[in-house]
């Protein structure tokens, strides 16, 4: 699709306006029948002229590096005027749902050719905890966690704040870091509604907060019987950074790390102690939305760590990494032209706020924790659930081997037969072997 060359501020300002006038007029029941006149009443492009915006909070600076984190998330701004109706937030539109990529990655059985408009069937399961961690306060975090649950008939959610510091931090002006907690606690509840979810706040996005949430979230998973901490942030490798991976290493807790939206390694994602979450795009027929395939999100971060050792769990792969650790592990739908919807009452960049076309490799740590956590393996480590990963990874049931197309900034890189720096591992299917 070629995207028009559009004003990023002034289309911003004009979707987000509709999508803040509209979000709370959605009806959140209807009949699955309803939703299926409805989406043959709409034949509208599955993916309409538009273009991706990088909040503030996602961009990365030079003076960063190895001081301050940065989010992964993109928005897909739209150019058309949308119409709601309850199902999908908008009429026609084949962005994502939770029970549409729960069909896509077989956590429920498929049908409707996994049609965001047309199938309604969400995961199931989960136990202990997820905590997500985050930097600044995001103070509508249960009542956009309970609208978005409410939308797509997901059940209540069990929430909890915990400020890292002691002492609330201050907003994000700009809101990027608002919608990156609203994308990790929502899908992360997506995909194991059972779990309980805490937010970990951080008093500011400077790596040593962030660092001292994980430790903090950390406790509360493990209080909890166990489970997962997502994080859907990062930045650019630098000489010292092994010195932070026993950061990762709380007994009963596995981590996950998003790799990035930009060529190349981040880290922490590049930590032998986590997983990486990786980035694809579903692809899905431009008129029905019905889903197709599967391919690498050119963006998503991905290659060979310049500071970390090739880790025992990818020994299996030496061939293609050499004595340096693989990024990434496993992948899940990233490309904000192919995104999930998201819901957040707080201003992003001053200009507005309600339902959002969310992508980036953001989208995929929390999904990914959530997956794993519904899995139920209960394994002690992220060491632990790497090894269980790799060791199935030719088990065609368990995971998607994605083995076509490039990614990288020059398509440097090609999805082949196994691992690859595209999309690691593939993406899950079901919820065996993980």
């Amino acid at each position: 699709m070629r995207l028009r060359r559009l004003n990023p501020i002034s289309t911003f300002v004009s979707f987000v306006a509709i999508f803040g006038l509209v979000s709370s007029t959605l009806c959140p029941a209807q009949t699955q029948e309803a939703v299926n006149a409805n989406a043959a009443a709409t034949a509208q492009s599955r993916l309409p002229h538009g273009r991706v915006m990088t909040p503030a909070s996602s961009i990365a600076r030079a003076s960063d590096k190895g001081v301050r984190a940065h989010t992964h998330l993109q928005i897909f701004v739209p150019e058309e005027a949308v119409t709601p109706f309850a199902g999908p937030p908008f009429a026609g539109f084949g962005f994502e749902t939770p029970a549409s990529l729960a069909c896509v990655y077989s956590l429920v059985p498929k049908a409707s050719a996994c049609n965001p408009n047309l199938f309604t069937t969400n995961p199931a399961g989960g136990f202990g905890a997820i905590a997500v961690v985050d930097a600044f306060h995001y103070p509508t975090a249960l009542a956009d966690l309970k609208t978005f649950s409410t939308q797509f008939g997901l059940k209540a959610p069990n929430l909890s704040v915990v400020f890292a510091s002691g002492t609330r931090p201050a907003q994000d002006p700009t809101g990027g870091w608002e919608l990156e907690a609203a994308l990790d606690l929502q899908w992360a509840h997506a995909m194991a509604p059972d779990a309980k979810l805490i937010l970990v706040e951080a008093a500011s996005d400077s790596l040593n907060n962030l660092l001292a949430a994980e430790a903090v979230a950390s406790q509360r998973v493990v209080a909890a019987g166990g489970g997962e901490v997502s994080n859907s942030w990062g930045g650019d490798e630098f000489a010292g950074e092994t010195t932070f991976d026993s950061a990762f290493t709380t007994p009963g807790v596995v981590y996950f790390f998003s790799s990035g939206d930009q060529p190349g390694v981040q880290y922490p994602a590049a930590s032998p102690n986590v997983v990486a979450a990786g980035g694809t795009t579903t692809a899905r027929n431009p008129t029905s939305a019905n889903f197709l395939t599967e391919r690498p999100w050119d963006l998503a971060g991905g290659g060979l760590s310049a500071f970390e050792a090739r880790p025992t769990f990818q020994d299996g792969i030496q061939t293609l990494v050499g004595n340096s650790r693989g990024v990434p592990d496993i992948s899940f739908d990233s490309n904000p032209v192919t995104g999930a919807w998201v819901f957040d009452s707080t201003p992003v960049q001053g200009a507005g706020s309600g339902w959002f076309i969310v992508g980036g490799t953001s989208l995929a740590a929390p999904s990914l924790a959530g997956i794993v956590n519904a899995a139920g393996s209960k394994l002690a480590s992220s060491q632990a659930e790497l090894s269980l990963m790799y060791s199935n990874m030719a088990v065609t049931t368990d995971f998607n081997d994605i083995k076509t197309d490039f990614c990288g900034p020059t398509a440097g890189f090609i999805g082949k037969l196994g691992w690859d720096p595209c999309t690691g591992i593939g993406s899950v299917k079901g919820k065996l072997g993980k």
